[in-house]
């Protein structure tokens, strides 16, 4: 009997510890190859080390001249490269139609000690590349062989699969509001062999869609690389081709390819990926959304590309854009929310110091980039760092140095207004924004749903009317106060959130990412309980098989026979099986989910579904042993002690079960 007590106690305990558990970040979670400009809020990466910070007397104005840059580069870069274990990094600055400085620094390929060459050493960009799909698209839109409005069905050759009646259009892609789920199967790979073209990526691996198309922000590279399926199709060209024919040559970016991998000619200036400086390289990665993020280019190039555009489509006698197609792209293409940044027509837009800027960052596993342009101001700042760094610093390094370099030469051109108190309903908007939340960009269809169910967002209110939010790039909670009804500034910044919406219907907006929200969770969704939940069970089913080997040594040991006997023995005996078969089942989807956890993204592709399709069968024992453990339960006892345990064994069985339908464990898609 007392052997039940203390298994009683140890559950509650452990249910205990899982309510605190499900108060705090779970889980850190890689991004996907050619990510958007800032992480999604519910899987942003937890950097540790930071680049160092500009002093206090660096934040009036200087001149944005060449010496000052390259003093101010060279007092920032070389530090943030070596504390956070990075190798290199390839920055050029253009100002007024001229390359203002471009500078390389640290190494291209630590092994060979081969510097970054700012001219000739290649890096991948990510979702950069993406602005030159839609410089694509409008190029065509320009000529009359695409409508932004049109449904894209009518300019593919197989149908996009919709939950909604209303069709998705271009402008919706350009906007990242098709509606779209998230996708990670086949999208990256090491092994040429493994590769697969665009077209297959987008016919094999179609993405359910979770909203109506125009009216939620959820990022999409499927629907990006949909937007170069599209500009090949109506161009009758590859859409390699018609990049380097259209764009490429135009400007004179001699080095730079769509091509994966790479022409025999750049790959000796390659640069080498790395996840820290201090470990080997990784391969190539061979990115199936191409036109989303499969670039390679130079900082020289990219300089060429900002330039046209801070032109408004001219670069020296050339011409790849209209004027007014330009100044449509730079215009916010979304309804506004009370001042917070939308997504323009493909660009994100961002307002700093009030100084209009306008660009688009992007990530794979190694690469990390942005590209921002000061479109009142003449100047734009391509950089792209070459490793991870320590514990994914690169993310705090990457906004340290564009926050750093807007604060020194596009100073605020006014005073900032102190934060209004004048908000008498700060404490009730508090509590009506305070909650548990997902971002928009998620996997909700497959069992990666469980590491969104693990890891979300939580707006907490205090006491004196301001909230706490976690706020990119560390994504630990900053203190906000709200400036209007229900938009709240990030104090000793610029950052704002507002709540849209309410009740379940409510909806966060930030100024951090355009092109995703987020949104309440709905209480049987809930990480609290649901951890609990598994939590306790799992310690049940321990218990359960702990006490199986444990009863029987006691029983040898002091040679007494069991206390079980007939039916008993029976539920006794089904229990431990059952806990034995949910034990294994969930030790077993460690495999599937880990690869993601550690950046291995390359191992999500078809060879990985005949496991996956094993552990989905393997859920119907699972819903067997929950049968079984209900009765069990309801099978008298002797000792109301063992009926309680019994109850408790049979809770844990059932508990496992709902997580695995929740979840998607328990499915039949192998579309992830």
């Amino acid at each position: 009997m007392s052997m039940y007590r203390t298994a009683l106690v140890v559950v509650l305990a452990l249910i205990t510890f899982a309510h605190i558990l499900g108060y705090v970040p779970i889980l850190a979670v890689a991004v996907p190859a050619a990510a958007e400009k800032v992480q999604p809020k519910t899987l942003a990466p937890q950097p540790s080390a930071s680049a160092k910070a500009p002093s206090a007397n660096d934040t009036g104005s200087h001149e944005l001249s060449r010496a000052d840059l390259e003093a101010f580069l060279d007092g920032f870069v070389p530090y943030a490269l070596k504390n956070a274990d990075i190798a290199g990094l390839t920055l050029v600055v253009v100002k007024d139609g001229q390359i203002l400085l471009e500078q390389g620094y640290g190494y291209a390929d630590v092994s060979t000690k081969r510097p970054v060459d700012p001219g000739l050493t290649l890096v991948r960009p990510g979702s950069t590349s993406k602005l030159f799909t839609w410089t694509a698209v409008m190029q065509l839109v320009e000529q009359g062989k695409l409508d932004l409005d049109r449904d894209i069905n009518d300019y593919l050759d197989f149908k996009v699969n919709s939950s909604f009646s209303k069709p998705i259009t271009i402008r919706n892609l350009m906007t990242h509001r098709a509606g779209f789920e998230e996708g990670l199967k086949s999208i990256l790979t090491y092994d040429p062999k493994q590769f697969i073209t665009t077209e297959d990526y987008l016919k094999n691996h179609r993405r359910p869609t979770l909203f109506p198309p125009g009216e939620v922000p959820a990022y999409s590279n499927y629907g990006a690389a949909l937007a170069g399926y599209i500009v090949q199709r109506v161009s009758g060209e590859p859409f390699e081709s018609y990049v380097e024919r259209h764009i490429y040559a135009p400007l004179g970016m001699t080095r730079s390819t769509f091509q994966q991998p790479a022409p025999e000619q750049f790959k000796a200036d390659l640069s080498q990926g790395y996840m820290t400086a201090s470990e080997p390289p990784l391969s190539f990665e061979l990115i199936a959304t191409g036109p989303a993020g499969g670039m390679s280019t130079t900082a020289d190039d990219m300089a060429k590309f900002m330039i046209a555009y801070l032109q408004e489509g001219r670069y020296q006698e050339n011409r790849i854009l209209k004027p007014e197609t330009v100044r449509q792209m730079f215009e916010p293409a979304v309804h506004q929310i009370d001042d917070l940044n939308v997504m323009a027509l493909g660009f994100f837009e961002e307002n700093r110091n009030g100084h209009r800027v306008r660009g688009h960052g992007g990530d794979t596993i190694v690469f990390h980039t942005d590209l921002d342009l000061f479109v009142d101001d003449g100047v734009g700042i391509f950089f792209s760092l070459n490793s991870r760094g320590e514990s994914d610093s690169v993310y705090a390094i990457r906004q340290a140095l564009f926050d750093a370099f807007v604060d020194r030469y596009f100073p605020s051109r006014a005073q900032q207004a102190p934060p209004s108190s004048a908000v008498t309903s700060a404490k009730e908007h508090a509590q009506l924004i305070a909650g548990r939340y997902q971002s928009s960009r998620r996997i909700e269809s497959a069992f990666i749903s469980v590491l969104y169910l693990l890891s979300q967002t939580v707006i907490s209110a205090n006491d004196d009317g301001t909230i706490d939010v976690p706020t990119f790039p560390t994504n630990k909670p900053k203190r906000y106060r709200e400036i209007s009804p229900f938009v709240w500034n990030e104090e000793g910044g610029q950052r704002k959130v507002a709540l849209v919406g309410e009740g379940s219907s409510r909806d966060v907006y930030s100024s951090d990412d355009p092109s995703s929200i987020l949104q309440p969770v709905p209480a049987w969704k809930s990480t609290v309980w649901n951890l609990s939940l598994l939590c306790a069970a799992i310690a049940i089913m321990l218990i359960v098989l702990i006490l199986w080997p444990v009863s029987a040594l006691l029983r040898r040991k002091y040679r007494q026979p069991s206390t079980s006997a007939g039916k008993e023995l029976l539920v006794t005996r089904v229990l431990r099986v059952a806990a034995l078969i949910d034990v294994v089942y969930l030790l077993a989807w460690i495999v599937p989910i880990s690869p993601i956890l550690s950046n291995h993204i390359e191992a999500y592709s078809n060879s990985l579904d005949p496991y996956i399709r094993l552990l989905q069968i393997g859920g119907l024992l699972v819903i067997a042993a929950a049968v079984a453990g209900i009765w069990a339960a309801c099978q008298k006892s002797q000792k109301w002690t063992t009926a309680v345990w019994h109850i408790l064994s049979a809770g844990a069985l059932v508990g496992i079960v709902w997580i695995a339908v929740i979840t998607k464990l328990i499915s039949s898609n192998l579309n992830y």
